[in-house]
């Protein structure tokens, strides 16, 4: 698969404790720019992962948001790593 030119890409990592998950991912969402999240379980296992576009509305959220917050129920600990593009 070819990768765009111009296109940076640059990850950010960010420790959070299962109550904050879901109002973490909610504002990475809001910031426009995230391409993809996935949140890890404490161990490092990758809980779940959402490849985030351009044109992502309410209705395709809704769904991502009720699993991210039924994952925050679950986990006391987690990582969120995001990837983000760069102009």
């Amino acid at each position: 698969m070819a990768e765009k030119k111009g296109k940076k890409k640059t990850e950010e990592t960010f420790k959070v404790k299962g109550e904050q998950l879901l109002g973490k991912v909610k504002k990475l969402i809001q910031e426009g720019n995230v391409r993809r999240i996935i949140i890890q379980g404490k161990d490092g296992r990758v809980l779940v992962e959402f490849p985030l576009t351009v044109g992502v509305i309410g209705a395709v959220i809704a769904p991502m948001l009720a699993a991210v917050g039924a994952i925050a129920a679950l986990v006391t600990e987690c990582t969120i790593t995001v990837e983000r593009d760069e102009n």
